[in-house]
């Protein structure tokens, strides 16, 4: 039988049941905080010391022990140990280690991550699990993508995009671009697209297969019809 290739998308839907908030909260706030003052580069540069406190707060929830991966990311993990890390992808616009700590391997952090921080003089990116402190590295700057920059590894994204056979897209509102556009190219490269959520999103009628409820439940279910 030949294992076919899978792109999966995930959102905050997957993360929510772990504890951690979505991301894109209703007026504009992100954790009480606005969002253009800690999700925008203009917002860190007016403002940098603010905003690594705002992420030194997120890193602590990140690694409350509290915090951990849910059944629907041990059946994605379970699902690339099945049919093998070359045929199966996770696109993650979540900027939390989950996926990892399932047990996934092959992952691309569209977004950044938490606990990655970077040097915008060199680009070097390097792993950070405490508080940084601006006033003694003026160069460091969480490595987060922010409203109004690219995307990561977009080119990885539609190539994989181009020659997948599932497209499945877990725990997305379907509003935030590129990745609210990724199954209409999933569409035209023919693959099978499949929504798994907590309700529809925004681009439902886009999805060839829609099941809607709890991501620890729903997705491991689908997972084994794939396995």
């Amino acid at each position: 039988m030949t294992i076919p290739k899978i792109v999966i998308l995930t959102g905050a839907g997957i993360s929510a049941e772990s504890g951690l908030s979505t991301f894109r909260a209703q007026n504009g706030l992100w954790e009480g905080y606005n969002v253009d003052d800690v999700a925008t580069y203009a917002g860190y540069k007016r403002d940098p010391i603010a905003v690594h406190q705002f992420y030194n707060m997120l890193r602590h929830k990140l690694q409350d022990p509290k915090v951990c991966p849910n059944a629907a990311h041990y059946a994605l993990a379970e699902l690339e140990q099945k049919l093998g890390s070359d045929n199966v992808l996770i696109v993650t616009q979540n900027v939390d280690n989950l996926h990892e700590q399932a047990g996934s391997k092959n992952i691309i952090h569209m977004h950044g991550e938490l606990l990655k921080v970077r040097n915008e003089q060199n680009g070097q990116i390097t792993e950070c699990f405490s508080d940084v402190d601006y006033n003694q590295n003026k160069l460091i700057r969480p490595h987060i993508v922010w409203f109004g920059e690219i995307p990561l590894q977009m080119d990885e994204i539609y190539d994989a995009l181009t020659q997948t056979e599932y497209f499945i897209s877990i725990g997305t509102s379907g509003n935030v671009y590129p990745a609210a556009g990724f199954v209409q190219v999933a569409n035209q490269s023919g693959a099978k697209t499949v929504e798994l959520n907590l309700e529809p999103s925004l681009g439902e009628n886009l999805f060839q297969t829609k099941i809607y409820g709890p991501a620890s439940k729903i997705v491991p279910k689908f997972v084994q019809t794939l396995i």
